[in-house]
Formats: structure tokens, C-alpha cells, sequence
């Protein structure tokens, strides 16, 4: 029996300097993957177009400049990823993560060509990472600027955030994967809220009585327990944990300088949240990690 061909791995680019970022780091990812290489580019400006067409035209116009350019860049390139040059047009915050559902992976850049050049995430960088059914990996410019000083072990470095009373195992599995894959070291960081507050009789937050040092603990303990059952199959990742109170989103952020792949979940839908929701922590950290960032949807089975 053949071993079945695995979905490719998809590169949203629209001739940005974002996009172009996106689609070298892509190009990478594919072949370690061992997976082909989609490269997309969505066209908003036909004459014909109206909001509510999404697809329309051949999968590559023979004019479409953006993927033209892509692939003089491509050209006498050698050794993997096998490469596929599509062109589409429509919506792109839409467009964009339908193709989602036949990949295993889709990249793109922070911010595209269009919109204001003062927002740090597109609208499309914003509808692939809420919408799409596979992860997304947001590239960002080069020389964002992140503060805290954490103390972090030199060489390559994954990031992911685990929260330790409502775990997400696909996001973990995502960021084991992926440092396995590359042979990073994984830093797990767990945040949990400190000073803890409770709602008094005077209709006021107060602080309550809860030892830090004991909430400091508890949280090591649970974080351990998580990585000990995630490291049975993945005995050669090297990982860290990062324990520390307060702001998850700020942690992740500071961990994120010189790290290769920061990794964060979204929200999975209840029964009062039934549309797809990134999150605070997500946004914040799409928004001012300096490495790239994962966003990692439920399990589909969790989702329903």
C-alpha cells in the first residue's frame, strides 16, 4: 500500500516585504517537513469584484505580476520543497484560510501591501490565524523591539505558552513537534495570576491570603507533570520551564527575542462562543512577539 502524499504546506504572498519574509521562512518549514510547497497569491483588485465573491477566475492567470515575481526569485533554486504557484482572486481574509482546509501548515506575513502602514497585524494575518482550520505561522518584521530581560540558554529556541488548569495538548504537540523537527530547545512558559483577587463584601477587588510561593509550587508541579507525559514521545527535546506571575501574553513576549517559533493556541469554541475567537494572549503576542508566531486551532473533534 502507498504511503499517502502529505498536504503541503501554504505561502500567502502578495509581493510585500512581510510576505517575502513569510515565504523563505515557508520554504524552510516545507522541506523539513518533507511536504510541497503552495504559494498563493490572492488578487482584491479585478474590475469585476465584489465583496461577496470569494474565488474566481483559473487557479493562475498567466498576468498576475506578484506570482510572476516569485517565481523569477525561485528560479535555479535547487533540492526541496517541490514548489506549486497559484493565483486566485477574491477576498484575501477570506480566500486565505479557505485554503486552509488542504494544508498542513499556512504562512504569511505580518502585514501586507494594503491597509496602514502604523498596524502591526493585517486584517488578513488577523483572518488566517482566527479562521483556519490548520496553524498559522505570522512572520513579523525584522527589529521588533520586546522588553523584560529574561535569561535564556543560548541556541535554537522554541516558545510555547502552556496554561496549566485548561491544557491544550494540540498546541503542545504542535511545539514538540516542531522543536524535534528542528532540534531546539523548548521553553515552556506557564503564568499564573498574581496577586490573586476575590470579590469582597464592599463590592471591591481585594487581594486574598494565597501564598505566592505556594501558588509558584503548584504551578511548577502541574507544568512538570505536563511536559514528563509529552517528553514519552519526544525523549530528545531538550525543554526549560519558564514559571513566573502575572501577564501570560508579556512572558511570552519577552521570551520571544531570539527565539525561532513562539507557539499559542485559540480559543475553542463553547456553546457561547461558537465562532472562532483568537483570544487576548494570542493577539498581544501576534502582535508584539519579535519572532514568529503559531497559532494553533482545537482539535476538530473539541471544536464540534
Amino acid at each position: 500500500m502507498s504511503t499517502p502524499h502529505p498536504l503541503p504546506v501554504v505561502a500567502a504572498v502578495d509581493g510585500s516585504d512581510d510576505s517575502k519574509r513569510a515565504l523563505r521562512w515557508a520554504l524552510a518549514e516545507a522541506a523539513r517537513r518533507d511536504a510541497d510547497l503552495r504559494i498563493v497569491h490572492v488578487r482584491q483588485y479585478a474590475p469585476h469584484l465584489q465583496p461577496a465573491v470569494l474565488v474566481a477566475g483559473p487557479d493562475e492567470p498567466a498576468d498576475d505580476p506578484v506570482i510572476g515575481d516569485v517565481r523569477k526569485e525561485l528560479e535555479g533554486r535547487e533540492g526541496p520543497p517541490p514548489l506549486e504557484f497559484i493565483s486566485r482572486e477574491g477576498v484575501p481574509a477570506a480566500v486565505v484560510p479557505e485554503m486552509s482546509n488542504e494544508a498542513q501548515l499556512l504562512v504569511l506575513g505580518s502585514r501586507g501591501r494594503g491597509g496602514f502602514a502604523s498596524l502591526l497585524l493585517g486584517s488578513n494575518g488577523v483572518a488566517a490565524a482566527r479562521d483556519a482550520a490548520c496553524p498559522v505561522v505570522v512572520v513579523p518584521p525584522p527589529g521588533r523591539a520586546v522588553h523584560g530581560d529574561v535569561p535564556v540558554k543560548g541556541g535554537p529556541r522554541v516558545v510555547v505558552g502552556l496554561q496549566t488548569d485548561d491544557r491544550d495538548e494540540t498546541v503542545l504537540g504542535f511545539a514538540f513537534e516542531h522543536a524535534a523537527r528542528t532540534g531546539a530547545r523548548l521553553q515552556v512558559v506557564a503564568a499564573y495570576p498574581w496577586p490573586t483577587l476575590a470579590w469582597s463584601a464592599f463590592g471591591d477587588f481585594t487581594p486574598t491570603t494565597v501564598d505566592q510561593e505556594a501558588a509558584e509550587r503548584e504551578t511548577v508541579r502541574l507544568a512538570t507533570e505536563v511536559v514528563a507525559d509529552r517528553r514519552k514521545s519526544h525523549p530528545k527535546v531538550e525543554v526549560d520551564l519558564y514559571v513566573a506571575p502575572g501577564d501570560a501574553a508579556g512572558h511570552l513576549v519577552a521570551n520571544s527575542r531570539e527565539a525561532e517559533l513562539v507557539v499559542v493556541g485559540r480559543h475553542r469554541r463553547r456553546f457561547t462562543r461558537p465562532a472562532p475567537i483568537l483570544g487576548s494572549v494570542t493577539q498581544a503576542v501576534l502582535l508584539h512577539a519579535a519572532s514568529p508566531v503559531a497559532v494553533v486551532p482545537p482539535a476538530r473533534e473539541e471544536e464540534g
